[in-house]
């Protein structure tokens, strides 16, 4: 028996002839949501225990699972659900759950709009938006496994409502659509696209300066509550107004009010590195190995303890072949992802795949929108040349594994430097140990001590915090006990050098026993941005 499910509101099941099955029970309601939103992955019987029992979990996991199955299968048919060695999956068409639809929908309007066609693009998302009966997810929505996809799915939905607005309003509907906006506005006080959009509305009604007062309250709200100024893309509309430039089609979606639809397809970037604030201390030689091996191999992985450098090193080695790939050099920050499924995705969103021009086609367009993430990165980088750096892998190792094997497989151009605290595990894999800094001997007097890389990274660091500050005859001694005290570990050392802001080396020193409290103060980036 073949079901649709919806998700997008209380929870239906119904047959293809559009019955409507009952699923009786909270408990049975919140397996069936939790594998919907799992896009046919399957749910081991241990996570699906803890999202349905949370600390009250049955003392046999895989019987009470097992119950729950049967009686879903008694009510949608056998083959809806499959078990297999990595758990039980929901075995239905990703069409046929009405989130997964709504996506695709929202896919296809995008390539519409990114087109031009206003109106395809609007009778699309009204299609798209005509699928949701309530708010997401609305029988789990207090449980703790639905959190994440219910923001995301909310999300969506509100910038799917402000694409249509937009394309409304160039097809000359401003007018009508002032009641809607002003509530959206109401509800969301500090969006920027959505005010821009009601400014539009207004004054498509006729009414400039009721249009003029709605800028002059997000400025005020904005300057209140969050200490910054309008975007530049509301500005743009509020001077729009004042100069009577304003006309339907002059703001096309997403272009001056902040919108995520483009008109015209982005231009990609050729480097996309964090900047750095600091100067780069102490690498000389591992800077030009590394930069030597991209040249020479496809997978580079810089391994090393937290606090080695790594992420430094990277950004700056990648940043020495940037202008001999001609699609760019991509950095992955990887220590946020927490489930290894979304490595994919965190990486077609570092490369901007979410930027790139849709097909027109819808059929080509919905394909697209129905690939799994791999997929989807193996065709967007299938035919480039570029370098990937991807950061702080060891949480994630599997999960990297696979995804780079993939993409070295389909994408002879693409090259990847990995940051972690263990190898891949990969054939061809070259491996770069990151150590820590070469250090002085403890009796080094200042100049001596001033040719070792510790030393120099702890004087750039702490010239920085208290400007004039130099390693000299007075401070040598503190500062050597210091690099040597943190065995030379740049992150540690960093640290320790951010306390001369109110210490003095002797003082670092003298404290370094209780070198947790010490250290817990710095840079709040460089204690959580990687290492």
């Amino acid at each position: 028996m073949s079901v649709r499910i919806g998700v997008l509101g209380p929870l239906e099941v119904r047959d293809t002839a559009g019955q409507l099955l009952p699923v009786g029970g909270a408990r049975l309601r919140s397996f069936l949501i939790r594998l919907a939103i799992s896009d046919g992955r399957p749910v081991s019987v241990d996570r699906l225990a803890e999202d349905l029992w949370a600390d009250d979990g049955p003392a046999d996991a895989a019987n009470a699972v097992q119950a729950l199955v049967s009686r879903l299968r008694s009510t949608a048919g056998r083959d809806t659900i499959e078990h297999g060695p990595a758990g039980y999956r929901l075995a239905v068409a990703p069409g046929e759950v009405d989130a997964r639809a709504f996506e695709q929908l929202v896919v296809v309007a995008r390539g519409a709009l990114a087109a031009g066609d206003n109106a395809a693009g609007a009778r699309t998302l009204r299609q798209a938006l005509d699928m949701w009966r309530g708010p997401a997810l609305a029988d789990v929505a207090d449980a703790p496994f639905a959190t994440a996809t219910i923001a995301r799915l909310s999300e969506l939905r509100l910038a799917a409502i402000e694409d249509r607005i937009d394309a409304d309003l160039a097809l000359g509907r401003g007018a009508g659509l002032v009641p809607e906006v002003e509530e959206l506005a109401t509800a969301h006080p500090l969006r920027e696209r959505l005010r821009g959009q009601l400014m539009r509305a207004l004054y498509a009604s006729g009414r400039q300066a009721d249009a003029l007062g709605v800028y002059e309250d997000t400025r005020r709200a904005l300057s209140t509550g969050l200490g910054v100024d309008p975007s530049p893309g509301l500005a743009a509309v509020h001077l729009a107004i004042l100069r009577g430039e304003l006309s339907p089609g002059r703001l096309a979606p997403g272009s001056a009010a902040g919108g995520a639809s483009a008109a015209k397809p982005a231009q990609r970037r050729r480097i996309s590195l964090p900047a750095q604030l600091t100067s780069f201390v102490g690498r000389g030689d591992e800077l030009a190995r590394v930069a030597k091996l991209l040249a020479e191999s496809r997978l580079i992985t810089l391994t090393g303890p937290g606090g080695a450098g790594k992420t430094r090193l990277s950004i700056e080695a990648a940043a020495r072949v940037a202008d001999q790939v001609p699609d760019g050099v991509w950095f992955v920050p990887l220590a946020p992802v927490r489930d290894a499924l979304d490595v994919p995705q965190a990486v077609l969103a570092a490369i901007g795949a979410q930027d790139l021009a849709w097909p027109t086609d819808p059929v080509e367009a919905a394909r697209l929108a129905a690939m799994e993430p791999l997929d989807r990165l193996s065709d967007v980088v299938a035919s480039q040349r570029l370098v990937l750096v991807l950061d702080n892998c060891e949480h994630v190792l599997d999960a990297v594994a696979r995804l780079a094997a993939r993409v070295l497989a389909d994408a002879a151009g693409v090259r990847i430097l990995a940051t972690s605290r263990e190898p891949l595990g990969l054939t061809g894999e070259t491996l770069c140990p990151v150590p820590s800094l070469p250090l002085p001997p403890q009796d080094a007097d200042a100049d001596e001590a001033a040719g070792y890389p510790a030393v120099r990274l702890f004087a750039d660091r702490a010239a920085a915090v208290r400007p004039g500050f130099a390693v000299d005859a007075e401070t040598v001694g503190p500062v050597v006990r210091i690099c040597r005290a943190l065995d030379g570990i740049p992150l540690a050392i960093e640290l320790a050098a951010a306390r001369a802001r109110a210490l003095t080396p002797a003082q670092v020193a003298d404290r370094l026993d209780d070198r947790f409290a010490l250290l817990s103060v710095g840079s709040r980036a460089a204690v959580t941005g990687g290492d």
